[in-house]
């Protein structure tokens, strides 16, 4: 009978927890006469067929026809079992839970450890916001947020705070709090190769809290120093990265009301958005965006709107996400920020009003796509406009409703100039058409994304990635995949294991997890692995300055010099360019 909990105590949690609320929480409902609707969160539609009724209890969808009472609902979205179901709308409620005579809770010892390390991040995450704005210390991460145009009231909102230069001080402090080192090695917050070492040190810190507001992990800023620009906490305990939106206890009444979410690219374009008054965006966590962190907002949104970088990264990241959301049957728009800016400059810069004006005129999903085509390809010839054509393709399948598919076709052969019935034809075979596509793609294939790849799966296959981080951060790889294998290793290698099943183990996705295991089983960089490293790292250099010397130029053609805002800009651009065209010298 171990762990059975006695039917009145049931009862009790089931009559104190109101079935509306608790939904509600998931999904926005409307109420008409005595019964409540909205979207399903257990599948993809965009008529509400989802049933509330509030008297007996229950929920109903006409769709997928799934149903039941609070319990089954809480099992059913946030995968629990009954009891471990209870135990959070008993905890909810706040009714302390009664077990059957002679009975013990089952998975106490994984309940308390998990809720012990919340305790500690909440800590963790005042000790932190107290060196940030407190101490000598921190006072050059506190100036460096105050010069980008963060407020005291956003500081601490947010809950901003610094992590010390000594990555021995946290152990050493919580050790005199009583903190154990065998609870400690559980947490995170300490390398497991060498666990008096702190994973985060001489970083500013951006905490990132669960759906309750609870701090469950963390992601740091390098601000000065050698290592990868942004460093985040690994999946734990009581956190998933891939599950999980930055800010998402901070917007998610914003995103109810107003029936949007904005997804950024970073912690600090996120907080720029909130400051200047744009209270429903959220963040992904140092990875792509996921299936499960749209599903978060699904139930509350009729469109998304993507604000990512304008550089080739988040070009490619913004199809992929424009992809994603459409298959999940959501309206999207794509941010433009003037000048190529991200969120944090405009608001410093140009002010709330001018971030806000990007919002409200955020383009349609089809015309950004159209946008980039038309400079990706030269569809100004068969080939150009035949590879956009089929690239656009990918979008149509994404789409939900025949009628869409249908007005997009239309629309494409108008962008295009491609009669309507060769569009339709085209796109019945598109599966044989694609083929061929594909194949020409992969033969132009960049030498830069090979080397890319190469460079990343030959550190794996060799373990010298600390060769490489002596030379390169995350911005340097254009490659989606690049990014998170360098990310992941960087995670590894400051947790103080860099073994293969460490790095499988880190692994966000299993295209990247597949990748690094054939890399390594095949051999392919048994031998000449050093050469090939330093090889690659420094096309990756000359690739990446170049990227940025392109962006600059673009920026500078999208400035207004008869500005005094704008001539400011220009000059800081002209001086980055400068720079950059002596260190290509350099290396020529």
């Amino acid at each position: 009978m171990s762990g059975r909990i006695t039917k009145e105590c049931i009862q009790s949690v089931r009559q104190a927890t109101d079935i509306v609320t608790l939904i509600g929480d998931y999904v926005s409902l409307t109420q008409r006469g005595s019964m409540w609707w909205g979207c399903c969160p257990f599948h993809n539609e965009k008529t509400p067929s989802f049933s509330i009724t509030p008297d007996k209890g229950i929920y109903y969808c006409f769709g997928c026809h799934k149903g039941g009472d609070v319990f089954t609902f809480i099992m059913e979205l946030e995968q629990l079992s009954y009891p471990d179901a209870v135990r959070q709308l008993a905890k909810r409620a706040g009714i302390a839970l009664v077990y059957e005579s002679g009975s013990q809770p089952v998975t106490t010892e994984r309940d308390n450890v998990k809720e012990d390390i919340i305790q500690l991040y909440e800590r963790t995450a005042a000790l932190f916001h107290y060196l940030l704005t407190q101490t000598t210390g921190g006072k050059f991460a506190l100036d460096y947020i105050q010069a980008r145009g963060l407020t005291k009231e956003t500081i601490e909102k947010f809950k901003l705070g610094y992590a010390p230069a000594d990555r021995r001080w946290l152990k050493n402090f919580l050790r005199k709090k009583n903190f154990s080192d065998a609870f400690l090695e559980k947490t995170g917050l300490f390398s497991k190769k060498y666990p008096d070492v702190a994973f985060f040190s001489d970083r500013l810190m951006f905490p990132i809290f669960n759906r309750h507001g609870q701090a469950v992990a963390f992601g740091g800023r390098l601000l000065r120093g050698e290592g990868p620009k942004y460093l985040n906490s690994s999946d734990l305990i009581q956190y998933q990265k891939g599950e999980t939106l930055y800010a998402f206890n901070f917007a998610r009444q914003s995103i109810r009301q107003e029936r949007k979410v904005i997804f950024c690219e970073g912690y600090m374009d996120c907080i720029a958005y909130h400051q200047c008054g744009v209270t429903y965006a959220v963040a992904p966590l140092g990875t792509s965006l996921t299936d499960d962190q749209i599903k978060l907002v699904k139930g509350f949104v009729d469109t998304i709107l993507l604000s990512f970088d304008s550089d080739g990264a988040g070009q490619a990241a913004t199809r992929k996400a424009i992809l994603m959301c459409r298959k999940q049957n959501l309206q999207v728009k794509v941010i433009r920020l003037r000048g190529g800016k991200d969120p944090a400059e405009i608001m410093l810069h140009y002010g709330a009003q001018t971030l806000t004006e990007d919002v409200n005129t955020a383009i349609l999903d089809s015309d950004y796509l159209f946008e980039v085509l038309s400079k990706q390809y030269a569809i100004d010839t068969p080939d150009g406009k035949s590879e956009a054509t089929f690239e656009f393709f990918q979008y149509v399948d994404a789409l939900q409703t025949d009628i869409q598919k249908e007005s997009c076709l239309e629309l494409l052969g108008q962008r295009f100039a491609i009669p309507p019935e060769v569009v339709r034809r085209d796109f019945t075979n598109r599966d044989r058409a694609r083929e061929r596509v594909e194949v020409r793609q992969e033969q132009q294939q960049s030498i830069s994304l090979n080397a890319e790849l190469r460079a990343l799966l030959a550190v794996v296959a060799d373990n010298q990635f600390e060769l490489m981080r002596n030379e390169l951060n995350e911005t340097d790889f254009e490659n989606e995949f690049a990014r998170e294998i360098f990310i992941l290793l960087e995670e590894c290698y400051r947790s103080g294991d860099m073994s293969f099943s460490s790095i499988l183990n880190h692994c966000p996705s299993d295209v990247i997890r597949q990748m690094i295991t054939e890399a390594v089983s095949s051999g392919e960089f048994s031998q000449n692995a050093t050469q090939v490293i330093h090889d690659s790292i420094e096309l990756v250099k000359r690739n990446s300055l170049e990227r940025r010397r392109e962006a600059i130029l673009n920026n500078i053609r999208l400035l207004n010099p008869v500005t005094l805002a704008d001539q400011q800009q220009l000059q800081i651009l002209l001086e980055q360019k400068t720079d950059i065209d002596q260190k290509l010298q350099k290396k020529d």
